[in-house]
């Protein structure tokens, strides 16, 4: 493949720099924006544990389904086009969450908010290599790093924003992000006028293709693919489980305010932006990447045990332990590429992981929810996610061994990955 030289980041693409990274903005925002405020907002939108708990499972169960689907929908439109019907839906629904008056108009905002999110997920890569193909490394960190970013900003403002206002307010106004993200794209749209829609997603070279049936088949048998899939699971699980429940648990089991539970929120958080920098530096380097996958699983059980025996001890020591847990999710991304030689597999094994992964994850957030609505305490939701934590780690140490995605299918191929 040829090497393209790089040009400077504003040489005639500003605006796609710039609506890249305001894409980028809306992406997760809306994830931690109802968990610090449900208590103001039961008081005009009836919600118990169940239903919260159905709250926190639609993030991930879109990005599943819809991350499935946005390939479907790309054969028949552009990638600028179906973005801003993306962040159009991300308006909707940011606006219908600030007017609900009864919880399932609640909850189908929040679907059509998070269903705009996950084509969002979907499409920002072919973009980056539409627009930046010498640049994929580069404007790949810089979209990464804001998303991560303004992962923080809803658990730090929504309890002042709500208190200073209303909870209506503090939940819509995220709507003004994803106005402001059509801008450039309707411009880049109104600039590009004789560029033909593609065909199909193998257009964006080298980004998303649609891998035939009989490699995505292969995929579904794989042990490698289920280990990795259950990992990213299981690692989103407890991911969603905490953006949905954690300021209420420690509301309850750790004294704190319901701002100051919002800053732990945020601090869950923000652990996780060195982390998307530095763990795929670290697993191509190192020679076995157990370690890494023995350091999540450690993560994640020195925190639930802290937040489970002493939560209102150093809680923020436990808040940090529970937010390094989640390194094993941009382990697992960079693991699509280190235990596969081609791009078709890579492809199968993205596909597979991220479907099976998103799934798993939705059940996180509903089933801490029943469990707290059986009990009426947090016990049995913390084990219940310590549980997880032997499957994290077996399925880890699966995919630790250096073998390759292909070696499977055909056996007469060396088993040594380039990488370990």
């Amino acid at each position: 493949m040829t090497t393209l030289a790089p040009r400077p980041l504003g040489a005639g693409r500003a605006l796609a720099l710039f609506g890249v990274l305001l894409v980028a903005v809306n992406l997760r925002t809306a994830v931690a924006a109802l968990s610090p405020i449900f208590a103001a907002i039961s008081v005009d939108v009836p919600l118990n544990s169940l239903s919260i708990g159905v709250l926190g499972t639609l993030p991930p169960l879109c990005f599943a389904v819809f991350g499935l689907l946005t390939p479907l929908f790309q054969r028949h439109l552009r990638l600028e086009s179906l973005l801003l019907i993306a962040l159009a839906a991300m308006v909707l629904g940011d606006v219908g969450r600030g007017l609900s008056g009864s919880y399932w108009m609640l909850a189908a905002s929040s679907a059509l908010t998070f269903a705009g999110m996950g084509t969002g997920n979907v499409l920002l890569p072919p973009l980056v290599k539409k627009y930046f193909p010498d640049r994929i490394g580069l404007v790949t960190s810089l979209y990464a790093t804001v998303m991560a970013l303004f992962s923080l900003l809803p658990p730090l403002i929504a309890v002042p924003l709500s208190d200073a206002t209303n909870w209506r307010v503090s939940v819509s106004m995220w709507a003004v992000f994803s106005i402001i993200a059509v801008l450039p794209w309707i411009g880049l749209l109104v600039r590009d006028r004789r560029a033909t829609p593609q065909a199909s997603v193998t257009t964006v070279e080298g980004v998303i293709e649609e891998p035939d049936a009989l490699i995505m088949g292969r995929a579904w048998h794989s042990g490698l693919a289920w280990a990795l899939g259950i990992m990213f699971g299981i690692t989103s699980l407890n991911v969603y489980a905490m953006f949905a429940w954690l300021p209420e648990l420690l509301v309850d089991n750790s004294g704190v305010t319901e701002a100051q539970a919002g800053t732990l929120l945020a601090l869950y958080a923000s652990v996780g932006i060195p982390l998307s920098l530095v763990v795929p530096v670290l697993a191509v380097r190192l020679r076995s990447i157990s370690v890494l996958v023995w350091l999540g699983a450690l993560s994640y059980l020195i925190g639930d045990l802290g937040l489970l025996l002493v939560p209102a001890t150093a809680t923020w020591v436990w808040i940090i332990f529970a937010g390094l847990g989640p390194l094993l999710f941009p382990l697992s991304l960079v693991l699509i590429n280190l235990r596969t030689r081609t791009q078709a597999g890579s492809v199968a094994l993205s596909g597979f992981m991220q479907g099976v992964g998103y799934l798993i994850g939705a059940i996180g957030p509903l089933l801490v929810g029943v469990l707290h609505q059986l009990t009426g305490e947090w016990t049995l939701a913390l084990v219940f996610l310590l549980a997880t934590v032997p499957i994290i780690l077996i399925a880890g140490l699966i995919v630790a061994r250096p073998r390759m995605l292909e070696d499977g299918w055909h056996r007469g191929r060396p088993r040594t990955s380039p990488y370990t």
